[in-house]
């Protein structure tokens, strides 16, 4: 089999529209907690991850930003060590409830996660209608200005969140809309609308919550190229230039869910995989919310 010409790892990053970098793989916490959270972002960063996908929602800041802190420690200690800027957090609003109450929330997030800013920072969904997203997302503006966030985005946006938001003529403009993608969910509407918007797509679910792993094939096209249904669905995520965001509290397939460099998937099988879309809803589905 051919060399792939792009050779995805867990160094590699994608630039966001603020012109900030972020890791193109990393891993989700989502369904996580205590120890176990503390786990799988040790072995992650351990294993080269430089991510972590955190959210007020899942009660584990916390334990991420404890993780963190321990590795970072730890580097401290080697003559090449990484520092805080090295590692990129996100986490997300719980609630549309305002302005005072997401500025509140946001300095909440930076309490519980011990760390001194948050460098990604995303309205978890368009809950709550026009006038509350707007305002939460002035505060998220206001909190990157007195840089307690570096960069701001969206969750669960669709189309119409985002034209609105865009329409408001914000300051600053969203760089992220993390949304359920993956090949049995392909989301071509709004993720064509971000990439046209320079908007970055984030893929949460991207494995589908292993609820196809046994499809024909998904299974055909992993012996094909000789990798993990796993890991033929992160490289179908990243060969879309989105940003997947695998979770495993495993700590073999926390390691094995990023070595995605040694194949890459073709014109006709990429096709193939975006053809299995049947709108697999694995978890909440807020993108029509009014």
């Amino acid at each position: 089999m051919a060399s792939p010409k792009n050779v995805f790892s867990l160094a590699t990053k994608i630039k966001l529209a603020n012109g900030a970098f972020m890791p193109q793989i990393q891993l989700g916490v989502y369904m996580t907690s205590g120890k176990e959270t503390e786990n799988a972002v040790k072995w992650a960063l351990e294993a080269g991850y430089r991510g972590i996908d955190s959210a007020q929602m899942y009660h584990n800041e916390r334990e991420v930003g404890r993780a963190i802190l321990a590795f970072l420690e730890n580097e401290k200690k080697k003559p090449d060590g990484l520092t805080r800027e090295d590692i990129f957090f996100t986490t997300k609003l719980a609630s549309n409830n305002g302005y005072d109450a997401t500025r509140r929330s946001i300095k909440q997030s930076l309490k519980a996660s011990g760390l001194d800013y948050i460098d990604l920072f995303l309205i978890h969904s368009p809950y709550g209608g026009k006038a509350q997203r707007l305002e939460c997302w002035r505060a998220v503006e206001d909190a990157i200005l007195d840089n307690e966030i570096r960069t701001g985005g969206v969750s669960n946006f669709g189309v119409r969140h985002l034209k609105e938001l865009l329409g408001s003529n914000p300051r600053i403009h969203p760089a992220v809309n993390q949304i359920e993608v993956h090949p049995f969910n392909t989301r071509t509407d709004i993720t064509s609308f971000c990439q046209e918007n320079d908007i970055v797509v984030e893929a949460y679910a991207p494995l589908a919550r292993a609820y196809r792993k046994s499809h024909p094939t998904v299974v055909s096209l992993s012996k094909k190229y000789g990798c993990s249904w796993a890991q033929l669905l992160v490289r179908w995520s990243l060969q879309h230039g989105y940003v997947p965001l695998p979770k495993s509290s495993s700590k073999e397939r926390i390691i094995a869910n990023a070595d995605v460099g040694g194949f890459e998937i073709d014109e006709a099988d990429m096709k193939t995989l975006d053809g299995l879309d049947e709108y697999l809803v694995t978890d909440w589905d807020p993108v029509d919310a009014p």
